[in-house]
């Protein structure tokens, strides 16, 4: 029996990160159990294919870049951008039915975004909005977090910050995290949830960002964009200077940008960064807070990552449902009713885990 589908497909997904795909050497990477190369043509255009020779199935990304053409290590075997095998060596004719898949694929936002779905439905639209990792009045940095789990676990996570309480209790929690709740709404695809706290003492990050002592304001405002991308509204200002209404400018304010893309069913890459609209042009400070928000996401990856173990281990179990869930819970749901439209078209039963 086939099992069901945990990812939709029809989905631009982050592959790399625009600096990691050039002309001298493929890429490999995984995409919704899919194995992929990338690399750039003469242009500029990067270009993602099957990572598997017509011939005898080698990797392509094992190989060399000719041109506009990947050349398979095993026996020089040339691919094209369309994924069309232009030479075949010790042959005088190319077998035209010699090819491997080739899939759309764009750049934009400082990402390599792939389509693993059907071509015709590819919409350059579609790409989800991340438009402050190259804004000008932005600045910032992040990596790539490669996280044995499924990345359903990671949408969980960031869709409710209250774990911050707990698992970031030296550096961005603090109790006012967990005791105030969060108001969650759709639109569509999207899923807003909302958590101002008044008032409070802020937390060791914020309090150095701010530079200032006394109570602040602090907002949580996460924004899901399915299937898995998540832009965290995040920031503090002094207590009653009005930023709530919309003025900002006694505070500090940044941006935590979060894409997420199913490698396997079990593991996934986790592209992330941290952009802010404050001394932009400080690259030690650039440097400063990427270094300090990896070592919180290492926290949480410790914690998804244990709890796939768990998963595994327990296949009877399913994951439960609080108040602090609303907004993964409407995620999750809406990935499926994506997985149910693709498939036959069915309305999809929900549950967790």
């Amino acid at each position: 029996m086939e099992a069901t589908p945990i990812f939709p497909l029809n989905a631009w997904y982050a592959a790399a990160w625009s600096h990691e795909v050039g002309r001298r050497e493929p890429l490999a990477r995984g995409v919704c159990n899919r194995r992929m190369v990338f690399w750039r043509q003469a242009s500029g255009a990067p270009v993602a294919l099957d990572d598997a020779c017509w011939h005898r199935m080698l990797p392509l990304s094992l190989g060399s870049i000719d041109g506009d053409n990947v050349v398979c290590r095993y026996h020089g075997l040339a691919f094209d951008g369309k994924g069309r095998c232009t030479r075949m060596p010790s042959q005088d004719r190319v077998n035209p039915t010699a090819g491997v898949r080739a899939y759309p694929v764009l750049e934009r936002h400082r990402f390599i975004w792939v389509w693993p779905g059907e071509p015709a439905e590819a919409d350059p639209a579609l790409v989800p909005d991340m438009h402050w990792n190259d804004d000008p009045l932005w600045a910032g940095d992040g990596e790539t977090m490669f996280a044995k789990c499924d990345y359903r676990l990671l949408v969980d996570n960031l869709m409710d910050l209250t774990h911050e309480t707990f698992v970031h209790a030296t550096s961005i929690g603090n109790p006012k995290v967990a005791e105030t709740p969060m108001v969650t709404t759709q639109s569509g695809r999207m899923v807003t949830a909302t958590r101002w706290m008044f008032d409070i003492d802020a937390p060791p990050f914020w309090r150095a960002q701010l530079g200032k002592e006394g109570k602040v304001d602090r907002w949580q405002i996460i924004r899901f964009e399915a299937p898995c991308t998540i832009v965290l509204d995040v920031g503090v200002a002094p207590a009653g200077t009005g930023a709530r209404e919309g003025d900002r400018s006694q505070g500090v304010n940044g941006r935590v940008l979060n894409t997420i893309t199913p490698e396997t069913d079990r593991s996934c890459l986790y592209f992330w960064s941290l952009v802010r609209n404050y001394r932009i042009h400080d690259q030690s400070l650039t440097t400063q807070l990427r270094v300090a928000n990896a070592r919180i996401f290492t926290e949480d990856q410790t914690v998804v990552e244990a709890q796939q173990r768990a998963l595994d281990a327990a296949a009877e179990r399913r994951l439960q449902i609080l108040n602090i869930d609303a907004g993964s819970a409407r995620a999750r749901r809406i990935i499926e009713e994506m997985i149910a439209q693709e498939t036959q078209g069915s309305t999809p039963q929900h549950r967790a885990g």
